[in-house]
Order: structure tokens, then C-alpha cells, then sequence
């Protein structure tokens, strides 16, 4: 058997490329849309991708699958566990095969097992793989959502993120059972889960990519509670704030995803016209460092730098409903590629175009218009800005953040809702953001300014800075929510 790790850093997402060695059979277990890298891994492996599988109907990237099966014309197998609010409505285009608890299918001499494991979502499964030409017995598992490193699948999404009320108790229940059920796998058996360390799918994701049954029986917190009322409460606490885009992942998901293959060409753009299509109510999203772009900057541009963080930061910040121009480094080659690649995982398919940066700068500046730019504070100046009450300040951290430890006097919104929470924010003094380490509060910069609020700045490399003089810091419940 061949099996093969493909890992999204930008997603803390997994797929993974199951092959028969003997026959040449290879399935795909839950593919992103970025589906050329899954067809070039098999060519080299030696390999044709002849199924093509996911866990569930995910909520934080566009799954790749419908993509694969019409690139490959392997056969998709689907879920067909949980509600039919929750059933594939795709399927039927595709001729995919509907599969439930314990169904099986070959890949050669692999044989993959079906296990219902609801509790992330009702429909969730997962797959038992066993090398027939080798052993009896299952060598692992792809537990895709369900069980993590050191954590499990968070049960709170549906209500969370896709508005569906009542159904977080009940899905972590669920979740409980399904547990209860795992446990009885042999210790040996690989875990190969679907994100790891960076998602909000969980709470405690660990960074190493697959475990055992038998380390997790021993050290994954949700396995040493045995209590289902005290699990249900352990599970639905301290959980991230879900994007806003994952309730748009998840009705995606179930309709069907659009085909990259059929989505207009993305136009290369000029300077000159990046201005009238910021006038026209784009979003102008500038991916440079947060340093260079305070420097000089168009005014009414978004500030997402290209890193691990811009997909999260692209989809909790631009709707779905506008064109996006991005504006990128001519030094960095491959930037305009890995940015639409990015905006796509999560369904941002409105890129108008495209144009650098240092072009679009110098038309903006070769029309009259000038640029604008901030800076940053060190923690005395907010110190002292504090002290004589002559700034708002936001930490505009999760709440889990806020609640472990925050600055005196400051309130609390988190970055994904400051748009939403415009008629909260004074104008009457100038307003200071701040973050962990300053990456967030950079990007809260730019999209207050954006939206009209020019007196504002961060503190630079946010509360890590100011711990690290010294300075109080105070623990208490959240002041604000974060509706």
C-alpha cells in the first residue's frame, strides 16, 4: 500500500492519496480545490486516481471532490448518514455511490471500511483502511473531523457558523458516543485526521500530523472524561470563533462547488485602473508585509498580507458578493497565483484582476492623489495614552485570548466583527488596536481606515510587547460577546 500526506498550511488541512501498489488503484481522501497538485502526485507515484472519498461536508475550504471525479472520472463515494437536510445534492450528477455504516469498497487490494461517526456533523464518517495483500486487520483510520491530535472535532459548528439552532448540545452527545465506539479500536491503529494545528475546527489541535489509538486513549483530553454531561460542557467551552465564510463552505459544500475549469480568466490590470474600480466598490486587497504597506498605502484598500493567515483573514473580511482586485509584489513571482489559489479554497472566485502593487502606487501618485500611511506605538506611548484617557483601545483578539489575559481599560472586539460593530467604536479620540503580536491589529489598521475611521493605529508586536516591559495585564470574563 501507498499512502501519502498532503497538507494545506494555509488550511491546517490534510488529504491523503491512498495507493495499490499491485494494481495501480489510488483513492483521494477529502481533496481541496486545488486538485492539479492530487492528479501530478499520482502521475508520479505511478498511480491513476480511480475513487475519491471525504468525511463530511465540510465548513472551512471548498472541497475538491466534484472537481477530481469530473478531472479523473473516478467514482465518488459520499455520505449518506445524517438528515436529508444534510445529503449531498450533487450526488446524483456525479453517479456517486452513497455509503453508510458499515459499507465497504476495494482500491485495489485496499479495502476501505465505513464507520458513522456524527457528532462534527451528523453525516460525518470515517475510513478504516486495511492492506489486503498484507493483513486482516486495519493499519489505520481517516478520522477526518472526528478525532484530532490531541483534540476531537468541534460539535458547536452547525449552530455556530451555520445558524442552525439547538443542534451544538445534541452534536456533542453525539460526538460522546461516537467516542465511546473509537475507543474500542486496537491501540496500534493509525489516526490520520484532516486538520491539524491552526484550524478552527477544534481547540487544542496538536501540530503532528497523524497518532494511535493507543496515544490518544492515553493523552487526548476527550478521552479521559467518561461522563457525558461533563464532556458536553468540556467540548462546547473555549471553542474559536468560527469564520464567517464557514457557514458559505458549508451550503457550497452540500449544492456542489463551481468548477475552477469553468471560471472566467482572472485579467492582469494596469495601475491606472486599479482607482476607478476601487471608486466602484471592489475590494482592493494589498498583500504586503504589514511594515511596507504602512510605509505608503492607497487609501481604501484592505491590508491582507500573503501568509499562512490570509485565506482565514480573506474570509472573514471580504463578502461574497464583491469583486476583488489584489494588488501584489512584482519581486514575487508566484504571489498572484498563490493568492487567487487562496481565495479560491474558499470560494472568493470575483477576482476582477490583478495588478503590482509598485504599479498601481505610482499611478495613484502620478494623478495628484496622495498615499497614506500610519505608525505604530511602542507600549509606552499607549501607556501613556491610557493613563490620560486620550484613546480608544480595542484588543481585537478571540475571546479565549481576551479572557486568558488583556490591558486594563481596553474593550474587546475581535477582528472579524470591528465591520459589523462600526457604531460601537468612539471617534472622539483616536483609536488604538492591538492583538497578540501585532499581525491582527495591522490588519484592523487598514479596515477601519478603509471604512472612514483615519485616527487609528496599533500597537506594535501587541500585548507580547507590552507583557514583556512588565505592564499589567488582567484576567476576567469577556465584557463584550462576540455577536
Amino acid at each position: 500500500m501507498i499512502l501519502r500526506y498532503i497538507y494545506n498550511p494555509e488550511l491546517a488541512q490534510a488529504s491523503y492519496l491512498v495507493g495499490c501498489a499491485a494494481t495501480g488503484d489510488a483513492l483521494l481522501v477529502d481533496p481541496d480545490r486545488n486538485v492539479d497538485q492530487y492528479i501530478e502526485l499520482a502521475e508520479r507515484e505511478g498511480l491513476r486516481i480511480t475513487a475519491i472519498t471525504e468525511t463530511h461536508i465540510h465548513a472551512d475550504f471548498v472541497s475538491g471532490a466534484r472537481e477530481l471525479a469530473r478531472r479523473t472520472g473516478a467514482r465518488l463515494y459520499l455520505s449518506d448518514e445524517g438528515p436529508a437536510e444534510w445529503k449531498y445534492a450533487y450526488a446524483d450528477e456525479l453517479g456517486a455511490i452513497l455509503v453508510r455504516d458499515g459499507d465497504s469498497f476495494m482500491v485495489g487490494n485496499v479495502r476501505i471500511d465505513v464507520v458513522h461517526t456524527p457528532g462534527h456533523t451528523p453525516e460525518h464518517i470515517s475510513f478504516l483502511v486495511t492492506d489486503t495483500a498484507n493483513a486482516d486487520k486495519p493499519m489505520g483510520i481517516f478520522t477526518g473531523d472526528f478525532v484530532f491530535v490531541g483534540d476531537i472535532g468541534r460539535p458547536d459548528l452547525l449552530e455556530e457558523a451555520a445558524g442552525i439552532r439547538g443542534t451544538k448540545e445534541p452534536g456533542a452527545r453525539q460526538v460522546f458516543r461516537s467516542l465511546q465506539r473509537f475507543k474500542e479500536l486496537p491501540d496500534y491503529v493509525q489516526i490520520w485526521p484532516a486538520h491539524g494545528a491552526g484550524s478552527a475546527c477544534g481547540k487544542a489541535l496538536g501540530a503532528v500530523p497523524q497518532s494511535t489509538v493507543g496515544y490518544e486513549r492515553l493523552f487526548n483530553w476527550a478521552f479521559q472524561i467518561t461522563d457525558e454531561d461533563e464532556f458536553v460542557k468540556a467540548v462546547l467551552s473555549g471553542q474559536p470563533e468560527p469564520p464567517k465564510y464557514f457557514a458559505e463552505m458549508k451550503r457550497v459544500n452540500k449544492i456542489g462547488p463551481a468548477l475552477v475549469s469553468e471560471l472566467p480568466p482572472i485579467r492582469t490590470l494596469t495601475g491606472h485602473e486599479v482607482p476607478s474600480l476601487l471608486d466602484t466598490g471592489a475590494v482592493v486587497v494589498d498583500t504586503r508585509r504589514a511594515d511596507d504597506y504602512a510605509q505608503g498605502f492607497i487609501p481604501g484598500t484592505l491590508n491582507i498580507p500573503l501568509d499562512n493567515a490570509f485565506t482565514t483573514w480573506a474570509g472573514w473580511l471580504i463578502g461574497y458578493d464583491v469583486d476583488i482586485v489584489l494588488l501584489v509584489d512584482n519581486a514575487c513571482p508566484d504571489c498572484a497565483g498563490r493568492a487567487v489559489r487562496s481565495l479560491r479554497s474558499i470560494g472568493l472566485d470575483r477576482v476582477a484582476g490583478i495588478a503590482t502593487v509598485q504599479e498601481a502606487l505610482a499611478a495613484w501618485t502620478a494623478s495628484g492623489r496622495a498615499l497614506e500611511s500610519y505608525q505604530g506605538l511602542t507600549p509606552a506611548d499607549l501607556d501613556g495614552m491610557l493613563q490620560g484617557g486620550r484613546a480608544t483601545v480595542l484588543d481585537i483578539r478571540g475571546k479565549v485570548e481576551w479572557e486568558s489575559g488583556h490591558i486594563p481599560g481596553t474593550h474587546h472586539i475581535p477582528l472579524g466583527y470591528l465591520m459589523d460593530r462600526l457604531d460601537q467604536i468612539p471617534r472622539e479620540t483616536p483609536v488604538v488596536l492591538y492583538c497578540q503580536g501585532g499581525a491582527r491589529s495591522a490588519i484592523g489598521v487598514s479596515l477601519l481606515r478603509a471604512a472612514g475611521i483615519k485616527d487609528v493605529t496599533h500597537l506594535d508586536r501587541g500585548i507580547n510587547a507590552w507583557a514583556a516591559e512588565g505592564r499589567p495585564v488582567e484576567r476576567s470574563e469577556s465584557l463584550v460577546g462576540a455577536a
